[in-house]
């Protein structure tokens, strides 16, 4: 683990930001691809146009839910952290929400179909956070609790996790979640294969990703608790979930409605 890969004289280029941007790129890129694939080029030409704000409203909104949700008591303790986004703090969840809100007014601008758009790309979403979790790696932060063993991550003297827990081995909690994705990623690709109301992979993402996050959450220690003993990650994973679930169920019915429809219209022609 190296917060940094080298200096440039004295700036130091961080392993977090690389990758973090990498994890963009990467899939921005696996996105473009399934356009490709899928018949889809102008949506990929959309995603080209609007990838530079997703990646801002990614970042505002990651940061802005890290900071007002998850940790305040440190931020408020510690306000000129709150804009050095390069010593780490990103929420995933507060990314979706941010790139989500973006995406949404380009949408209403275009009128393209959100639930196409949406399905095109979670793969490549889930697929860059679980990269993005090999930068809170490399950086120390996004930590597990003690396992309470002689097994377990033990971070380097200069991380926030050593920081906070001295010589004890913590859970390789962003270590899992990280893999745990790349299984989403491979049961996105595989589902996607099936013919399905539009918006279902995109939900069926929401619903994998925060249901995986919720009983890994068990495992960090860099979160204040609250009632249940949750953070605030499980809190909003369960949120996400019930919304996904409800809105899955809209799209099933509103898409069989659909084929009775049609099947009655051709019945009758």
């Amino acid at each position: 683990m190296h917060q940094f890969w080298f200096y440039i004289g004295s700036f130091p280029i961080r392993a977090y930001s690389t990758i973090f941007v990498s994890a963009f790129l990467l899939g921005l890129g696996v996105t473009i691809f399934l356009a490709k694939v899928e018949g889809k080029k102008h949506l990929g030409e959309h995603l080209m146009n609007l990838a530079p704000l997703l990646f801002l409203g990614g970042i505002l909104g990651a940061r802005f839910w890290q900071v007002f949700f998850f940790d305040w008591s440190y931020y408020k303790a510690n306000p000129g952290e709150i804009i050095k986004i390069w010593h780490g703090g990103l929420s995933i969840q507060g990314g979706v929400v941010g790139a989500l809100l973006v995406a949404l007014v380009y949408i209403y601008k275009h009128k393209l179909s959100f639930w196409e758009l949406a399905d095109l790309v979670a793969p490549g979403m889930i697929l860059g956070q679980s990269i993005g979790r090999d930068a809170n790696l490399m950086n120390g932060d996004a930590f597990g609790g003690p396992t309470g063993g002689n097994f377990g991550i033990l971070y380097p003297e200069n991380t926030l996790a050593r920081q906070t827990y001295g010589d004890q081995p913590l859970w390789p909690a962003e270590v899992w979640e990280g893999q745990l994705d790349v299984i989403i990623f491979a049961l996105l690709l595989v589902i996607k294969q099936r013919r399905l109301p539009k918006g279902s992979i995109f939900l069926l993402y929401n619903i994998l990703y925060n249901i995986g996050r919720f009983f890994l959450e068990m495992l960090r220690g860099d979160s204040p608790r609250f009632l249940f003993g949750w953070d605030a990650a499980q809190w909003s994973s369960a949120v996400i979930i019930l919304i996904a679930l409800a809105l899955l169920v809209y799209v099933t019915l509103l898409d069989r409605k659909q084929q009775r429809r049609e099947t009655a219209e051709q019945g009758n022609g």
